[in-house]
């Protein structure tokens, strides 16, 4: 038996591995990294413990947004020789396993590198003073976009003012992200002009900076959409809320592949909206949550990553408030639940809490909520206890509302506390309470140091409180206090209405010091007590008042009236008016003196009809009415004739009587 042929179809040998090398590095050169993953497992193939073929497949994979399968590479290295924990640090961190990620890079040593990924870490964490402190330390060192994070970073953490905006502004003419966050800067600082002009910068230089980099239009539109979002808001806060509203509606229609812009742009046009557009704010979140599920509200894993804390927060409020709106209570109270193990350090759960039972018309289970956070929560009592005060005042609860007013020491001497204590006081039917408010407002201001004092306003409104409610001795001591600080002529004569109440005299003394009215010296009072005002009666003589002017002032003369000559209808000749019209032309017709009401047919109410197919009567009484219906056809209506029905024999008789006339 003959030997069988073996296979002539061999593998070829391996290239050499300078040739994989310089195919991968033109692969990495060329951004084609799926390519370049396939050439490094070539020579992983060849030489499985190869370093750089590792690290060239790990970074090519993260390039090409395959964390997850650059992360198993990883874990599946057996040689603790080779060092990856950067690389760890970094797939965890964009799989957003961020506690897992810095502390793996805690072992890292700490390179410019190393410290940027920790600074990025650490602001998704919310940790901004941390991240501060990094990119500080990081001054001195050239590390790309070093400034553009910075400034990202001290946004974040609400210190924008140390944002040095006339250093940045030739830097922000080469980087459209520099120039867009320090727009970001200027709009926390209430800047909203120059944000503007910072934000079409940075339009302006990243349409050309993409197009040299040979971007698609399409690309460049999806790129620059964060710029036209935040161009829009910018006109939100400057109050073209029109322009606005059109703005965000246009890019939510070009259906951008940026999804964080899109969730951003949804949700302040939801926020602009009045609550009449539920339904279509509703359908418009759906577009962020998971497409599984459709019962409970989640954002996509890509915003639930990228957004911050703040912005998903806000998202999530808006859901909340939109399901109230809805009276979807179900749903509010299924995400109101979920809200505090998403955001533990925010107030925002306990008060959707509260607004979810005051929708539900439980004010006092609303009120105890408050009141409970607010003991657990001493930093974060006065939002609590603010809430609870308007919760409470909207309820008729006005004793619970100024008890939490009460319980916020920082703002008692504020006017408009004062002035809502005082009113809610007032219509508790404390007014002691209400007096003492008062009282300790204008001893607060009197030792005040501030340029803008309120303590002549409060006095004002101590002294008028006090005589409202018959207190004119402590309303007196007030207006003096007043007369003597600041002289003012309503003071003064607030004092005098108020003292002629308790001391005639002393009323007197002080009304001396007004100044006379001008035109009050022709007058003779005796006179004017007799009278009875503008009534004029026999026997007392009338008044005549003279008036009298300052020297020098000449009296105005009277304007005349400027005569208009009358309009006439169409056609009316004025010289021929011909016979005046019906002055009860205006009148209805029976109201008038003319109108004579129409004559009853007397011969209608004597006719009886019958329903259709009557029963027929007894011959006697159908000859009867044969005979009657011969001898009346001259005078009877034609209704009458064609009565079918007979009549009872004394209709008959009056039917005859009627013929032989």
């Amino acid at each position: 038996m003959a030997p069988k042929l073996k296979d002539k179809q061999q593998k070829p040998p391996p290239p050499p591995m300078e040739d994989l090398f310089a195919t991968l590095n033109g692969h990495i050169e060329q951004l084609e990294f799926d390519k370049a993953v396939k050439v490094a497992n070539q020579v992983l193939a060849v030489s499985p413990g190869d370093e750089d073929a590792i690290k060239c497949k790990v970074v090519g994979l993260i390039k090409d947004d395959k964390t997850k399968e650059a992360f198993s590479v990883i874990r599946s290295l057996k040689n603790p020789a080779l060092d990856f924990s950067f690389f760890k640090a970094y797939c965890l961190y964009r799989e957003n396993e961020l506690d897992e990620a810095l502390k793996t890079l805690k072992s890292q040593e700490s390179t410019p590198t190393a410290m940027l990924l920790e600074a990025q870490i650490l602001f998704r964490l919310g940790k901004f003073d941390a991240c501060i402190d990094i990119y500080q330390n990081l001054q001195k060192s050239k590390v790309e976009l070093l400034d553009t994070n910075y400034i990202a970073s001290l946004v974040a953490a609400g210190r924008a003012s140390e944002v040095q905006v006339e250093a940045l502004r030739a830097k922000a003419k080469e980087s459209f992200e520099l120039a867009f966050n320090t727009a970001c800067s200027l709009i926390e600082t209430k800047k909203y002009t120059d944000a503007e002009q910072f934000l079409l910068l940075a339009r302006r230089t990243g349409k050309e900076v993409l197009l040299e980099d040979g971007v698609l239009d399409d690309e460049i539109e999806t790129e620059l959409v964060p710029i036209a979002v935040q161009l829009a808001y910018v006109q939100q806060l400057l109050g073209n809320r029109q322009e606005a509203i059109e703005a965000y509606t246009d890019i939510i229609k070009s259906d951008v592949g940026d999804e964080l812009s899109l969730a951003v742009a949804v949700n302040n046009l939801i926020a602009l909206r009045s609550p009449k557009d539920v339904s279509d704010g509703l359908k418009k979140l759906d577009r962020l949550k998971q497409k599984d599920d459709k019962q409970s509200f989640h954002l996509t894993p890509k915003l639930d990553s990228k957004l911050s804390p703040k912005q998903k927060e806000s998202i999530y409020v808006t859901r909340v408030l939109l399901l109230l709106h809805a009276n979807k209570l179900d749903q509010a109270r299924e995400l109101v639940a979920a809200l505090p193990d998403m955001f533990p350090e925010s107030v925002m759960p306990v008060l959707l809490q509260a607004a979810l039972f005051v929708r539900e018309n439980k004010a006092g289970k609303a009120e105890e909520v408050l009141a409970q956070f607010s003991e657990k929560f001493p930093e974060k009592s006065k939002v609590f206890l603010l809430a609870r005060a308007q919760v409470a005042a909207a309820a008729s609860h006005p004793h619970i509302a100024a008890e939490s007013l009460s319980k916020i020491p920082d703002i008692q001497h504020m006017p408009a506390t004062v002035a809502t204590l005082v009113s809610l006081k007032e219509r508790a039917g404390d007014i002691d309470g209400a007096s003492a408010v008062l009282d300790a407002a204008i001893n607060w201001w009197s030792n005040s140091m501030t340029e803008d004092n309120k303590l002549n306003v409060l006095m004002q409104e101590a002294a008028a409180f006090k005589l409202r409610h018959g207190r004119e001795e402590e309303a007196s001591h007030l207006y003096e206090e007043l007369v003597k600080s600041h002289g003012s002529v309503e003071s003064l004569v607030g004092l005098v209405t108020t003292v002629a109440r308790v001391d005639v005299q002393k009323a007197e003394a002080y009304e001396q010091k007004l100044k006379p009215l001008p035109g009050l010296k022709g007058i003779n009072v005796d006179n004017l007590e007799k009278t009875s005002g503008a009534k004029h009666e026999e026997g007392i003589s009338q008044v005549k008042v003279a008036e009298t002017y300052e020297e020098g002032k000449s009296k105005s003369k009277s304007k005349k009236k400027r005569k208009r000559k009358p309009i006439y209808p169409k056609g009316f000749d004025p010289a021929n008016p011909g016979p005046p019209p019906d002055p009860e032309r205006w009148l209805p017709k029976r109201e008038r003196s003319s109108y004579r009401p129409k004559r009853k047919d007397k011969r209608a109410a004597a006719q009886v009809r019958g329903s259709q197919g009557s029963v027929a009567r007894d011959k006697h009484e159908a000859g009867a009415m044969s005979s009657n219906a011969k001898s009346n056809q001259a005078a009877t209506s034609k209704g009458a004739s064609q009565n079918s029905v007979a009549e009872s024999s004394k209709t008959s008789s009056k039917l005859r009587k009627k013929s032989r006339n």
